[in-house]
């Protein structure tokens, strides 16, 4: 089968590979989808944290279930999906139900190999029922489930501003998400053409363009002097998490889904004086993913609004560089493997 491997920052491969084997304990899907994310763009550009190389990125992923292995409850030939962050089940995290963050976690495509390949081997306990979507939205299911375990995490009440940095597709779920749970969504970005698809496309009621606009003076009139009683950062970008801290209210949470490899700096009385809450948001639950499926079914969540590109498996390789440009619009390419 043909594999494509990121073996450097910067080059991609086509490479033959045996068809994995059947192994206990594991289900083998045939991929028909891959979105393609932030962490794959930021393993091509060589800033992801938590990566080495060579690797086989993917893990938006969709298919056919070719060999259930005995996994309960599925059937061979349905449509699944899986929650790619693979966990031991024992460590701390684990035992308190946050298999998310376990201590010895593998994220495919990041820590192991992942989906951009014809056949892909996964843990029997990762499955996901298709529950009658379409491979496309499948695909989706996962990163939207980041935007909704982002939300989950800052608690967010009916009502409430929430401020959420960055527009990208990581972004643009947690907006929908804070939508679908009752708040009033504040879109900020440094792109114009992002923003007007938050206005246009998921019908967010403020947005505001942080490289032209004055960015406290526009919160302030938007809150009624309140500021944010939730700031969310989907950027992944350094200066603008320590930004962020200015932007909270007395009593707000700041919840940090992007990363970026550096350390955050902020003024503690600033901060202490808010009483806030800082805190991560790592990768998603089954409740989330779970969420994410219930709402595209209910029609809260649209998914085709997300896939602006759509290219085959063997043109990736060829693509892949200009979905880094911002020019191009690129809000979730979608590959199609055969």
């Amino acid at each position: 089968m043909q594999v494509i491997v990121c073996e450097e920052p910067g080059k991609l491969a086509f490479k033959e590979q045996e068809k994995p084997g059947i192994k206990e304990g594991y289900a083998q899907i045939r991929i028909k989808r891959i979105g393609i994310c932030g962490t794959d763009l930021h393993a091509f550009e060589g800033t992801q944290p938590y990566f080495n190389y060579p690797r086989i990125l993917g893990h938006e992923l969709s298919g056919e279930l070719v060999e259930p292995n005995g996994a309960q409850g599925f059937q061979k030939g349905e449509a699944v999906t899986f929650i790619p962050y693979f966990n031991c089940g024992l460590c701390i995290a684990c035992r308190s139900g946050k298999p998310n963050c376990c201590t010895q976690i593998n994220v495919c495509g990041v820590h192991v190999d992942g989906g951009m390949t014809e056949y892909l081997n996964v843990p029997e306990y990762s499955l996901v029922h298709g529950d009658g979507l379409s491979y496309d939205e499948l695909a989706l299911v996962e990163p939207l489930a980041i935007g909704a375990h982002g939300i989950r995490r800052a608690d967010v009440q009916p009502g409430e501003f929430v401020l959420v940095i960055g527009a990208g597709p990581i972004g643009l779920g947690i907006m929908e998400f804070a939508r679908i749970a009752g708040g009033k969504v504040i879109a900020m970005d440094l792109n114009a053409k992002r923003l007007e698809f938050c206005r246009d496309r998921l019908k967010v009621d403020h947005i505001i363009n942080g490289s032209t606009e004055d960015v406290l003076a526009r919160l302030t009139s938007i809150t009624n002097g309140d500021m944010p009683s939730v700031v969310i950062d989907a950027t992944g970008s350094l200066r603008a998490i320590n930004n962020g801290f200015q932007y909270m209210a007395h009593g707000a949470r700041y919840v940090l889904v992007g990363l970026q490899k550096g350390d955050i700096s902020f003024s503690h009385p600033e901060f202490h004086k808010r009483e806030a809450t800082l805190m991560s948001s790592r990768n998603a639950t089954r409740a989330d993913f779970e969420h994410v499926i219930a709402s595209m079914k209910k029609g809260l969540v649209q998914p085709a609004n997300y896939i602006t590109h759509r290219v085959s498996f063997n043109q990736v390789i060829d693509e892949f560089e200009g979905w880094l440009d911002p020019a191009n619009g690129v809000i979730k390419a979608m590959v199609e493997v055969d």
